[in-house]
């Protein structure tokens, strides 16, 4: 259970981490205007859409290795890990921004193939990078220990699947003996008649 508290931490904070750092400044520059220039600077989601979206694949897939049993837990668990490291391999090769300045630097100044000057990168890509580091940790928790983690109940399974043994033994109605009132109400909890059953 340590494992699993460990992984579910880690998912979360690993997917809110890159979240937050997708919203903020990635890079910095200058865009001539003029005799001057002006400031531009761009974002983790204007350079690439790709980390905060993979984020999002990694929180629905740390939820999904509690919904699904057997082969499909390791494959959520696998799908799990490639998002933390799919966030690490894309943050590390957009994290200069270099397009998504050259855009903001065009806008700025009203000419199109205009390129910011002067750039520099900002710490959050490399907050990103851990926050896909995390979700790479839970994954590989997911993979190694996710068979021994408690997963949802039956009843969430969907209508005609088939009842386990122990579902299909409780299926069978008991016998009621209509002098013991704790019978009469254990059959009105399944939602069988008491009166038809004792007749």
């Amino acid at each position: 259970m340590r494992t699993l508290a460990v992984a579910l931490a880690c998912g979360v904070i690993g997917a809110s981490v890159v979240l937050l750092a997708a919203g903020k400044t990635w890079a910095r520059g200058t865009a001539a205007f003029g005799q001057g220039t002006l400031p531009v600077h761009a974002t983790g989601s204007q350079a690439t859409a790709l980390p905060g979206a993979l984020a999002l694949v990694g929180l629905a897939a740390l939820v999904a290795v509690f919904a699904v049993r057997r082969f499909g837990r390791y494959a959520v668990s696998g799908l799990l890990a490639l998002s933390g490291l799919g966030v690490i391999v894309i943050v590390l090769a957009r994290r200069s921004a270099t397009g998504a300045l050259n855009e903001r630097a065009a806008a700025a100044s009203g000419l199109t193939h205009a390129t910011a000057g002067h750039t520099s990168t900002t710490g959050w890509p490399l907050v990103a990078v851990a926050g896909g580091v995390l979700l790479l940790v839970a994954g590989l928790l997911a993979v190694r220990y996710g068979a021994a983690w408690p997963a949802m109940s039956s009843r969430y399974d969907r209508p005609g699947a088939r009842p386990s043994v122990r579902g299909r033994a409780a299926a069978r109605p008991a016998p009621v003996d209509p002098d013991r009132a704790e019978d009469l109400w254990k059959a009105l909890d399944r939602g069988e008649d008491p009166t038809q059953a004792a007749g």
